[in-house]
């Protein structure tokens, strides 16, 4: 019987992504950076506060986040926790409209807007077309969600950034796939004064070849993938169920398992 691993896509075995809040203009100056870099991550956006105060403009939102994904936030930002369930389902599906709309594609994750959320409302969740949602609680780990309707992140920006970055870095035991998430707001960056601290990030955590760069939906959505394939029982071959490629340690080889495809292992 072969001895199968879970890879990230050509192998790897660490992936990398950005989480950041409310669509504000500094968003501008961060996009940029993650561009500039090729890092790559969800943008957790108010559909019914564009354009407001230190917001972005919708029409400046369809070309800024392009390469980068388009995440939900609800529509207003409020304490959804405090909420009946009636203005829940409003806030976030409103707020999916909006987004789909502008991004040209089905949103489907979403950040809790915050901090705010309760086990009822995760239960809820699912049937409102979310399918992860990132909470503000870090584990200063790099370690794979267990649930990603509380998908708890590394650490925030300013939560020990460059030192966190170059123990990702030196991570080397192929045998485990770890998975960096920073989340925060762009604005903090101005109120801070620090934007040379993401500058710093950037500029270190990219171009590793054992990195996989993704959005958060990229890496939920390849997850999902990998717990529909269809193995059998002796491990000989497998049956990929879905659309998307899946990455395998087969006996220390690796193999792509094409979506839709099956692939002999042993």
């Amino acid at each position: 019987m072969p001895k199968i691993l879970l890879c990230f896509p050509d192998g790897k075995h660490k992936a990398l992504t950005m989480s950041y809040d409310d669509g504000t203009t500094a968003d501008r100056r961060l996009v940029s950076i993650f561009n500039r870099h090729g890092i790559k991550g969800a943008f957790h956006l108010n559909g019914g506060l564009f354009g407001k105060g230190n917001r972005i403009s919708e029409e400046e939102a369809v070309s800024l986040y392009e390469g980068q994904e388009v995440s939900a936030h609800t529509l207003t930002h409020p304490t959804i926790a405090r909420c009946p369930r009636e203005q829940l389902v409003h806030e976030i599906m409103e707020d999916r409209k909006k987004l789909e709309r502008l991004a040209g594609y089905t949103v489907r994750g979403m950040s809790y807007p915050n901090g705010s959320f309760n086990q009822e409302i995760k239960r809820m969740l699912p049937y409102l077309g979310i399918e992860y949602a990132r909470v503000v609680q870090t584990t200063g780990g790099f370690g794979m969600p267990d649930d990603w309707l509380e998908w708890q992140p590394t650490c925030h920006h300013n939560d020990r950034l460059l030192e966190r970055a170059e123990t990702f870095i030196d991570l080397h035991k192929s045998q485990y796939l770890y998975l960096m998430n920073v989340w925060g707001h762009s604005y903090e960056f101005d109120n801070d004064n620090n934007w040379e601290l993401i500058e710093s990030f950037c500029e270190r955590i990219s171009g590793h070849e054992d990195i996989w760069y993704a959005t958060n939906i990229e890496i939920a959505d390849y997850m999902r993938a990998y717990g529909q394939m269809k193995f059998s029982a002796d491990l000989s071959f497998v049956y990929n169920t879905t659309a998307t490629g899946v990455w395998l340690s087969v006996d220390g080889q690796i193999v792509e398992v094409k979506g839709g495809s099956q692939a002999v292992l042993a």
